[in-house]
């Protein structure tokens, strides 16, 4: 918008707006509106007025503040604050509980890094006590900064009344979930292979894996290895005759334990150039071993089900087993996919491997230890990393002339997502839920979910729990809620749900007892079935449990709070990114569907990861970090708050940079600014006051009447959108109708705004009033400003107090309806951007006047007059004239669609065509008005008439 103060003003004592500095510093108003929210309570305030509303449940989802918080933290914190701003001022009530994240690997490697460690051994040394004293402070250090980021954003979430996951309280609620799930039979012991860090020393859940660092690309050898045949008919037929076996982590066969085929496929004996003969599949051949191969004898599977064969090392022991070792079993899950149709089993190190090797009867035997190395008795390898020996491995079988060749291979290996070391496929005792148990419960509550956007839910999140695995609860750590599972010898197992409870049967008093490790591990008590001593299990839980029970757990539910907890679910609304679908969100669904039949959540928005300009992660080595604080303190909080919700779709990945949030200062906030300090300007001038009686809005000339009409066209279109979440949409229509009121309606009304007319200052405040509202949520400062100088009152000093300006039955106070009134100026705008691309194209500037512009657009006709002034003002003409009506200015070409008239009319189609061509310029004329206007012409050809539709000619 241009400047405003073209026309000097007087200096007055105007009651109603306060004086308006058209130059703002964005960032010392934030500052100052920060300081009112807190002196004056709004926040608190907003939470009491609407305390006998209905109710509007939002859940935090908690953060870890051991560590900085990052530009990511803004996106998360400005979503999780526009709608319950939002629905506040629509009379909701939302409570807004912050929280803290606690427990798990993150902070203990973060101390274990503090303190110099290398792994579990060292904490051992140090002592159990002190390094998890040390993980309690950790989390607590950047508190501060995420309090201080959480209020420069505008943030608005109860930090006084935080829920901390390691509190007493919080434990005795996760331990109480746990013992319902235990007496539903549900958490239960297994020895599975899970995946297993070695650096960490403990196990991961399957939705670990799911988190970013997750996986890996890398480059591993793959390897074709021989086993040698035993003695048998196929060998006598064939001398030197072996399995083909093919496997990407040689590491394993040295506790090779027997090889599998699927006995539905076909396979050979084939024999290389130059090579001994080779048991493999028939699809494969050529690939493997080249099109010069032969193959010497055809095979089923049943026929190499069976045979023995000898192992490629014999440096571990396997312990008796009435089972065969070392023999060709049956696979369903091998195939001719990849590799050799024959596929290697090392039960400890492989899911299906176990499962199926356990149907056989057959030993696990795993030769490398908790730390990821072999066994110091194992010869060769012994004391070596796993990935380290597969080179090791290889080279021996090469030696051995069992090697048939290596290839590299670049494949995704899971990786530990904290820590970075590759982890291994492991068979350990854990404790498990049995999350497949419930399967069909969790389709049911994702199916009653809303998800934005609609396509995560029955795709990326959907393909998750349809493959949903058991999930593997305990971690071998230490700074975690301990298992509430105590043992006796005899293998009797009682699951406490409470310190309160614990203290019962174990004769203490536990009010105040700390229920972590190692003092928890200190209680005994005697077996109920037995009477033997019962001591807790040495694990902890899974990090993403505690975040998963937070619905109830942040009441200490159902110890304490049994009401609110009732009250506050599920939630109504969560959000978080993208990668929380295996995360926090799927830990909701899981742990609220578990202990109470229902996901803990109704509606989740799912957000799109941040990155640099480039569109690369940002990361300290590359540089590319932005600071949060830094970056709101140069743009402002409202800029990038604007930049987050509304400059591009919340679900993909969004390019931070200084010059997108910079642009969205200058058009969207300055141009709000800039039309708010030209109102007061001019309406402190004139001692404008809208509580005197003003004109009625429909006895107001045409442009007021529109930009009333826009308002409420607005106002319903951005409540909508935030109804369903879409931010995009909403930014999108409050950004368009800011340019329209600056750059149309101000600059149309400008002369009437010097001279005080009195409807131009009515309605200008209305839609300002009305605009301020409906920005509020999006960019709290600004509009808070706004209203402290325009709007407050008594009743409402805030624009955070003030109601939603759409009302419940979809009225704008104020306002008017008129979408003729809106589609007319539509069209006159349009005309105007046309007019003017006219007036280029002809050299013709618009200081210079001309006698009439020619409009041929449909519409034109019905504009009010006003608006052909107005048109012919902007043009800078004479006047404006309807250029079909005068007949002067428009060529009219028709042709016969031969296709469409072929369809209808066949044969007479030649003679309508010919008949068309030679209608007069009139005719034509009156052909297209009808065609465009009616959508049927008609036209006589040898006496018979004929109707016309608009696929039947071309325009």
């Amino acid at each position: 918008m241009n400047d405003p103060d073209e026309n000097p003003s007087r200096e007055i004592e105007a009651a109603v707006y306060k004086p308006v500095d058209p130059r703002i510093n964005l960032i010392d108003m934030e500052h100052s509106m920060i300081d009112f929210w807190r002196d004056n309570h709004v926040f608190e305030r907003s939470l009491a007025q609407t305390a006998d509303g209905p109710r509007w449940v939002f859940y935090e989802g908690p953060p870890t503040a051991n560590g900085k918080p990052g530009t990511h933290h803004i996106e998360a914190r400005a979503f999780k604050d526009i709608f319950p701003r939002f629905k506040t001022m629509k009379g909701w009530h939302v409570p807004r509980k912050a929280g803290w994240d606690c427990h798990g690997l993150p902070v203990e490697l973060a101390i274990e890094k503090k303190l110099g460690f290398s792994g579990k051994a060292d904490i051992e040394r140090y002592g159990v006590a002190a390094f998890n004293a040390e993980c309690r402070q950790s989390v607590l250090e950047h508190v501060a900064e995420f309090a201080e980021l959480t209020e420069r954003l505008a943030y608005w979430v109860d930090m006084d009344d935080a829920y901390f996951t390691m509190s007493a309280e919080y434990v005795d609620s996760v331990w109480w979930s746990l013992q319902r799930i235990f007496n539903k039979g549900l958490l239960v012991q297994d020895h599975r292979v899970t995946p297993y860090c070695p650096r960490c020393g403990t196990g991961l859940s399957d939705h670990e894996l799911g988190q970013p660092g997750g996986y890996e690309t890398v480059i591993d050898p793959s390897a074709f290895v021989r086993m040698p045949l035993a003695d048998c008919a196929l060998t006598a037929q064939f001398p030197g005759l072996a399995l083909l076996v093919w496997t990407t982590t040689p590491w394993t066969l040295v506790s090779n334990t027997a090889c599998a085929v699927n006995r539905d496929l076909a396979y050979v004996v084939a024999q290389p150039v130059g090579g001994a003969p080779v048991v493999m599949a028939a699809d494969l051949v050529t690939t493997v071993l080249g099109e010069d191969a032969a193959v010497l004898a055809n095979l089923t599977g049943d026929e190499v089900i069976g045979l023995s064969y000898h192992r490629p090392f014999d440096w571990v022991e396997f312990p008796a087993t009435k089972a065969p070792l070392h023999t060709v079993i049956a696979a369903d899950f091998v195939t001719a996919d990849e590799g050799t149709g024959v596929v290697h089993e090392a039960p400890a190190f492989g899911a299906e491997d176990l499962l199926l090797c356990r149907s056989y009867d057959l030993p696990v035997v795993n030769p490398i230890g908790p730390d990821g190395c072999f066994l110091s008795d194992v010869p060769v390898v012994g004391g070596v990393f796993f990935k380290d020996a597969d080179q090791i491995v290889l080279n021996t079988l090469e030696k051995s002339n069992l090697l048939y060749r290596q290839d590299p291979y670049e494949h995704s290996y899971p990786h530990c997502w904290r820590c970075h070391t590759a982890l291994m496929y492991y068979a350990q005792p854990s404790w498990y839920i049995r999350t497949t148990k419930i399967k069909e419960e969790l389709l049911r509550e994702n199916e009653a979910t809303r998800w934005h956007p609609k396509t995560i839910q029955w795709g990326r999140y959907g393909d998750w729990l349809h493959n949903n695995v058991d999930w593997a609860l305990s971690r071998n750590r230490y700074w975690g809620t301990p298992l509430p599972i105590w043992k006796c010898p005899s293998n009797h197992l009682t699951c406490i749900g409470s310190r309160a409870e614990l203290g019962t049967i174990a004769g203490r008093d536990l009010h105040d007892a700390d229920p972590h490790r190692p003092y928890v591990d200190d209680i005994t008590f005697a077996c109920g079935e037995c009477g033997e001593t019962a001591s807790r299990v040495p694990e902890v839980i899974d990090c993403w449990y505690d975040s998963g029970a937070m619905p109830f757990a942040q009441f200490g539910y159902p110890h304490q709070n049994v009401d609110e907890f009732a009250k506050s679910y599920p939630a109504n609304f969560i959000a978080e990114a993208i990668d929380q679908t295996r995360g926090w969100f799927y830990t909701l669904m899981a742990v609220g569907t578990l202990v109470h039949d229902q996901s803990s959540y109704q509606d989740v928005l799912c957000l799109g990861h941040l990155v640099d300009e480039q569109g690369r992660k940002m990361s300290k080595h590359l540089g590319n970090v932005i600071e949060p604080i830094a970056l709101m303190d140069e743009h402002g909080a409202d800029a990038v708050r604007w930049f987050m919700l509304a400059a591009g779709s919340p679900w993909q990945a969004r390019r931070v940079g200084h010059a997108a949030i910079a642009e969205i200062v200058r058009r969207v906030l300055l141009t709000f600014w800039n039309t708010v300090s030209f109102h007061v300007l001019y309406a402190r001038a004139a001692q404008f006051d809208p509580s005197v009686s003003v004109p009625d809005p429909a006895d107001r000339p045409v442009l007021d009447r529109w930009l009333l009409a826009a308002t409420a066209k607005l106002a319903r279109g951005v409540d909508a959108a935030l109804e369903d979440y879409d931010t995009q949409t909403a930014g999108k229509l409050l950004a368009d109708f800011i340019d329209d009121m600056s750059n149309w309606y101000v600059r149309r009304s400008r002369r009437r705004f010097w001279d005080g007319d009195v409807s131009a200052f009515a309605t200008l405040h209305t839609c300002l009033r009305t605009l301020t509202g409906l920005m509020a949520p999006f960019t709290p400062f600004i509009t808070e400003q706004v209203w402290q100088d325009l709007f407050a009152n008594d009743a409402q000093d805030s624009v955070h107090l003030s109601a939603w300006p759409v009302l419940a039955d979809g009225t704008v106070p104020g306002t008017l309806d008129d979408d003729a009134l809106l589609n007319h100026v539509d069209l006159t705008r349009k005309l105007v951007e046309l007019g003017r691309a006219a007036r280029a194209s002809a050299t013709a500037k618009t200081r210079q006047p001309l006698a009439a512009a020619l409009v041929t657009a449909d519409g034109f006709a019905e504009l009010p007059d006003e608006l052909k002034q107005q048109l012919a003002q902007e043009l800078n003409v004479q006047q404006v004239v309807d250029g079909r009506a005068s007949g002067d200015l428009t060529d009219f070409s028709v042709k016969a669609n031969f296709r469409s008239l072929g369809a209808r009319y066949a044969q007479q189609t030649p003679s309508i065509a010919k008949a068309i061509n030679e209608l007069t310029g009139d005719e034509l004329a009156q052909m297209v008005d009808d065609v465009r206007g009616a959508g049927a012409a008609k036209i006589v050809v040898a006496g018979v008439q004929y109707d016309l539709v608009s696929d039947d000619v071309t325009i």
